[in-house]
């Protein structure tokens, strides 16, 4: 693609960021509104016009997985020199290749698991300690670390902010488990994650040559989901800036969800503090939901008691079903409503893989599973195995590794199947559920992500992908678990399924006690409970359900209540006279009227936008609601609205009624 056909490929606020090529660049991006297309075509069109040295450009993310699909993208548009890697994949390059330089001999290995180190430092500290203390107490560590909280300081930070402490844990206890963990970490001669990031900072600070060489290495700096950055990963991104502003963030302050583990959007609502001359560009168009959907999000976070920073999506995409809600007896009724509810939607047409259903806590996915399984539906439930862990894609790789070394002229999807026929793949799946279904369907994924790559190769150079280039495009997604899609429902906690996306989501356990959590006593944890609640809303493209449970148990007592956060949308929320206008401000309203309501509200985003003003200071949601109810013919008839005064009648009156009668 030249630059100009990058350009061409993004909407007005889109290329506004790709065409910011220098200075601090903030992005504020709603959900669903292509924020990896936005900053990959930025990278890839700074190549391209020659501003950036694609080996100069570092952009980091959170997840393996993000960073493994933006190097994809940035590959497909040309730009496959620029290093997107997580804070950590950075850090621990850097710190291994200048370690022998500064600290001299091999870097210390690093542990995967905590806990075993964080029982012998609770030991040494004199608690007695269970698993699940140990797990508390591992969560407080890397809190502690990536908030860059001191031992000496734990007790008056944590009193001063109302932190407590893990497990009942006296605070003063903890801080003996800090310290004592640090030192059991240095008599095993171990590092940890978080230490990755504190060794980087601290040796770029102190040795001026090892600043200078990665900042000659790196001149641009990219960093995604900026929300979600703690302390440390600023710090470090301060030392690897070196003071120099060539920074641009994205991200979405509604999707902070990770506080309790020390991420704070305070970077990213402070960004235009510390760069007051900073470029800001707002993406609002959702091209992921329906209306129904994006209203109903919108609508959530429109009551927050502190809104600052929020963006109000504008659909973009054709109506569709509305929002369901469902109410249930029990925890056992609720799984088996939804899996006959998914075996419906598969019936219509739905892909088994283009389902979700979320959940809060990992307890509640075993009545699904079991439900799931009666109606012999197969399921993933996220977080388990990683896909390149399983035995038999390993066996598929060293397959395909072979058939690599004696490849033919055959499509790419052809040779690959013949590969994975020694692995126990077949042209048609098993039919009975279970383990023998499962490895079918990852070799399944295997073959379609070959029919998928030759595609690819096809349409940017004209001729099929070889197997040798396939193989080494499985290498690189193994190595960031950038898994293909496997044939199955997604199960998945809310946490876990941010940044992920299906044609159906169900969100289940929408009771008080569950979302919000009952742990969440205090005013900032009640409104991260919202933002979870409306990452999940946002992962779904076209149907959502939302249901509870009122008891636990069959034959329980109904003591739940759903949770105070879709109040206002639940279709018995209040009694019948009142049910019209409870719905004239929620999504339930008719085809025809959700299309005029949708085209109002990009009328109003226009004028927002160019009065760089709230939209709201237009005229509110209730307003257009009942203009797209009402729809009014004449100047007279409009001024009948409420909010809709003398002043805004005559500013826009007659532009109203032309959005109107074009519907």
């Amino acid at each position: 693609m030249s630059a100009d056909e990058l350009l061409e490929a993004l909407d007005p606020e889109q290329r506004e960021v790709a065409t910011a090529l220098h200075g601090p660049v903030c992005v504020l991006a709603g959900a669903g509104t292509g924020k990896t297309r936005a900053i990959t075509h930025r990278m890839a069109y700074g190549v391209r016009v020659g501003a950036f040295n694609p080996h100069s450009v570092l952009a980091v993310t959170f997840t393996a997985r993000a960073a493994g699909e933006m190097r994809t993208r940035l590959r497909q548009l040309g730009a496959d020199g620029v290093q997107a890697r997580t804070f950590h994949a950075a850090a621990l390059r850097q710190l291994s290749y200048f370690w022998p330089q500064v600290v001299g001999g091999q870097m210390p290995s690093l542990v995967e698991q905590k806990a075993p180190l964080v029982g012998r430092a609770a030991r040494a500290a004199g608690l007695s300690v269970d698993r699940l203390t140990v797990r508390d107490l591992a969560s407080e560590i890397e809190w502690a670390k990536v908030t860059l909280v001191a031992p000496e300081d734990y007790v008056q930070f944590t009193t001063d902010t109302g932190r407590p402490a893990p497990a009942g844990i006296e605070r003063a206890q903890v801080v003996d488990v800090l310290r004592a963990y640090e030192e059991a970490k240095t008599d095993a001669v171990v590092l940890d994650f978080e230490d990755i990031l504190l060794l980087l900072a601290d040796m770029i600070g102190r040795h001026q040559d090892v600043g200078d060489q990665i900042r000659r290495q790196y001149k641009h700096f990219v960093v995604d989901e900026y929300q979600d950055v703690s302390p440390l990963q600023a710090y470090v991104l301060d030392q690897w800036l070196g003071g120099r502003r060539e920074l641009c963030v994205v991200g979405d302050p509604a999707q902070t969800i990770y506080s309790f583990a020390g991420a704070s959007p305070q970077y990213l609502l402070g960004f235009t503090r510390k760069y007051e001359d900073a470029a800001i560009v707002r993406l609002v168009r959702d091209y992921r939901s329906t209306p129904q959907v994006v209203t109903l999000a919108n609508g959530i976070m429109a009551q927050r008691s502190n809104a600052g920073g929020g963006l109000e999506l504008v659909a973009q995409r054709p109506s569709g079903p509305a929002v369901a809600f469902h109410a249930y007896a029990d925890d056992g009724s609720e799984a088996a409503g939804v899996a006959s509810r998914i075996d419906a939607l598969m019936s219509a047409g739905v892909s088994a893989r283009e389902i979700a259903v979320l959940y809060r806590t990992n307890s509640q996915s075993e009545a699904l599973e079991e439900a799931l399984a009666t109606r012999g539906i197969g399921y993933l439930v996220r977080g388990g195995q990683r896909f390149f862990g399983r035995e038999e894609v390993r066996k598929a790789m060293l397959l395909l590794r072979g058939a690599a070394v004696s490849a033919t002229d055959e499509p790419l999807g052809v040779q690959a199947r013949s590969a994975l026929e020694s692995a126990g793949w077949t042209e048609e799946p098993p039919a009975a559920r279970g383990a023998v279904r499962d490895r079918w369907e990852s070799l399944q994924a295997l073959a379609e992500l070959a029919d998928d790559t030759d595609a690819e190769s096809i349409a940017a150079t004209g001729e099929g992908a070889t197997m040798r280039t396939f193989v080494e495009q499985l290498a690189e997604r193994a190595s960031s678990q950038h898994a293909p899609a496997v044939e199955g429902v997604t199960l998945s906690t809310l946490h876990a399924a941010k940044g992920l996306e299906w044609d159906a989501v169900f969100m289940v356990g929408m009771s008080e006690g569950l979302l919000p959590i009952s742990l969440a006593e205090t005013d900032e944890a009640i409104e991260e409970e919202r933002r979870l609640l409306y990452v999940g809303v946002t992962r779904a493209r076209e149907h959502l359900n939302l249901s509870f449970a009122r008891s636990r148990r069959e034959g329980g007592k109904a003591t739940r209540k759903r949770t105070r956060f879709l109040e206002k949308w639940w279709p018995d929320a209040r009694p019948a006279q009142q049910q019209r206008a409870a719905r004239a401000t929620s999504h339930d309203l008719d085809v025809d009227e959700l299309k005029l309501f949708e085209a109002l509200k990009a009328w109003r985003w226009e004028h927002a936008q160019a009065d760089a003003k709230p939209a709201f200071t237009v005229l509110v949601d209730s307003s257009l609601i009942s203009i797209a109810r009402s729809r009014p013919q004449t100047l007279g008839e409009l001024a009948k609205v409420h909010g809709v005064g003398a002043t805004k009648l005559d500013r826009y009156g007659l532009e109203i009624l032309e959005v109107v009668a074009a519907h």
